[in-house]
């Protein structure tokens, strides 16, 4: 196994600069299939009101 640590320093940083994007894009994802689940019954229940 390839330690981190061996690793330049700029590889280091490209790895950490795509692991953040893979997060934010399943964040992303996530955020809105969660969205498109919960908000029509939240909306549902403020008109209700």
């Amino acid at each position: 196994m390839i330690e981190a640590l061996a690793l330049p320093g700029y590889v280091q940083a490209a790895i950490l600069v795509g692991v953040v994007l893979v997060e934010a894009v399943v964040f992303y994802v996530g955020y809105g299939a969660l969205e498109d689940t919960v908000a029509p019954s939240v909306i549902n229940r403020i008109e209700q009101a």
